[in-house]
């Protein structure tokens, strides 16, 4: 084994590549192909448990395993080797009486970082680990470079996000985080495809007019065959609601979104949701349905109901609290709320809250408010002044959103100021979003023409007048609720991760350049 310690990586890699050199004189490819493991490591974890050598050795088996070197411990002619595969870490002995004079050469000629195969029954060593004792032993990829120094791994953050494939070896904890990502997901398909949904797929590129469904400003493209300027979606919602007009009367999406925005430890701008919709529901009923699904997800995903996120532990039990966002809103800035909603005493309770403010942006955005709806404004004060407030051991629903706020939320019958809508909030971030569908077409008609004078205005993040999709409501949409969650702040939840880029294998990041 060579020792790579003070040797610069260009020489590591040189001499990696004779050894290349060396297994293809010896009959190896060194990049081979066709030599397939039988087993999996957590097999034989699983099999003997913490059963002794002399139980072992009665049924030893003969098992077939390949993964990763990930440590050696070379004693002459024999070896410990510390290898992974796909499912687990096993322990690998290597003997020359055992293996052979060709494949104890062949394992001279090893690295960390290679990938190996091993044959052999199992056994327990004398300081107690289970092992499997190699009958034979080769080489299937030699790996050129070298990976991080094991004491110090990957750590530049930034270079983890980069090489993902390293981090994925190198890093504790960064590959459980992913399985459990996709059994969130996996987990969600299982949940609403029992309950009769159907999982559909919509268009990712959308026509400029169609390019809505969030507040939100859109990535452009251009089609050049058919000389059409094209936006990347940012919702799946507005064509997910024509399949309901269509007669799909429970459908769900799970797809990729891209917005065009500023990037922090809770927003990339290529993220995953899911959105789903009910017809002949109301948010109530999916009020309901999101408390059932985050508390059978978590059990699935992390074996119980309570997660720890950042210190905090959240308790996922139904029922969840309700939080207004008007009344606090309104308190917020020291109003009644029917007044705020009015604007009677707005615009002074707002310069009122900019100036006790102490963060800058935050000031400013609530002098800004000024210029915006009385429901907006409420909107604004909520999030400066009431999400840090919700509960932080448990979810909340945050409740009576503004009319202003929502353009495709159904307007409440009891008071029109408000729409049918919740937010889903645990552990200070937004998860999910669902309304009741407005299905007035004349309503949403309207709605899309504030929104294009608020466009004229200059608010860059506000909806395309979609007349598509009014024609669809004029065919009529039974009533019906829809939701979107975010999956990657799910993931972020139930694998304890501060950074959105923590969950996704490979984030957006400037170039180093």
């Amino acid at each position: 084994m060579a020792d790579e310690l003070g040797t610069t990586e260009r020489e590591i890699i040189a001499q990696r590549l004779k050894k290349a050199e060396a297994l293809r004189a010896l009959g190896v490819n060194p990049f081979g192909n066709g030599w397939q493991p039988r087993h999996l490591a957590d097999e034989l974890l699983r099999r003997y448990g913490d059963q002794p050598a002399e139980e072992i050795a009665k049924d030893p088996g003969d098992w077939s395993l390949a993964g990763r070197v990930l440590a050696v411990r070379s004693f002459g002619k024999a070896a410990f080797l510390r290898v992974r595969d796909r499912s687990a870490e096993l322990q690998v002995w290597v003997k020359k009486d055992r293996v052979g004079d060709q494949a104890f050469e062949v394992f001279k000629l090893l690295d960390i970082g290679d990938i190996v195969g091993a044959e052999g029954p199992a056994t327990r060593t004398k300081t107690g680990e289970l092992t499997l004792e190699a009958r034979s032993f080769t080489i299937l990829t030699k790996a050129t470079r070298p990976l991080p120094e094991k004491w110090h791994g990957l750590t530049d953050v930034e270079q983890r996000y980069r090489q993902r494939y390293v981090d994925l070896v190198v890093t504790p904890g960064v590959r459980e985080a992913f399985v459990k990502r996709a059994r969130i997901v996996s987990g969600i398909r299982r949940f609403l495809d029992a309950r009769g949904y159907l999982e559909v797929e919509t268009p990712t590129l959308h026509k400029p007019e169609e390019a809505g469904g969030a507040a939100a400003r859109p990535f452009e493209t251009h089609h050049n065959a058919l000389d059409l300027d094209l936006k990347l979606r940012i919702a799946t919602e507005l064509h997910l609601k024509r399949l309901v007009v269509g007669g799909l009367d429970r459908v769900y999406e799970i797809g990729r979104i891209w917005r065009n925005e500023g990037i922090d430890r809770r927003h990339n701008p290529e993220f995953t949701s899911i959105e789903f919709y009910q017809a002949y529901a109301t948010h109530e009923d999916l009020m309901r349905l999101t408390e059932e699904l985050m508390h059978q997800l978590a059990v699935e995903v992390t074996g119980g109901p309570v997660v720890t996120f950042q210190g905090q532990a959240i308790d996922l039990t139904p029922p969840y609290p309700r939080v207004s966002m008007l009344e606090v809103g309104a308190r917020a800035l020291g109003l009644a709320p029917d007044d705020a909603l009015a604007g009677r005493g707005l615009a002074e309770a707002l310069s009122r809250a900019a100036a006790r403010e102490n963060d800058s942006e935050d000031a400013w955005k609530l002098e800004q408010a000024a210029k915006k709806t009385p429901g907006e404004a409420v909107a604004l004060a909520f999030e400066i002044f009431g999400e840090p407030q919700l509960p932080t051991d448990r979810p909340a629903f945050v409740v009576d959103f503004p009319l202003e706020t929502s353009p495709l939320s159904r307007r409440r019958d009891a008071d029109p100021r408000l729409v049918d809508r919740f937010e889903l909030f645990a552990a200070g971030m937004e998860l999910a979003n669902a309304f009741s569908e407005l299905n007035d077409p004349a309503d949403q008609r309207a709605r899309f023409e504030a929104q294009m004078r608020a466009k004229a205005a200059g608010d860059e993040e506000a909806m395309p007048y979609d007349e598509d999709f009014v024609r669809a409501l004029e065919h009529g949409m039974p009533p019906t609720a829809g939701e979107g969650i975010g999956i990657d702040r799910l993931a972020m939840l139930f694998t304890d991760s501060a950074s959105i880029r923590d969950v996704i294998l490979f984030p957006l990041l400037k170039s180093r350049d």
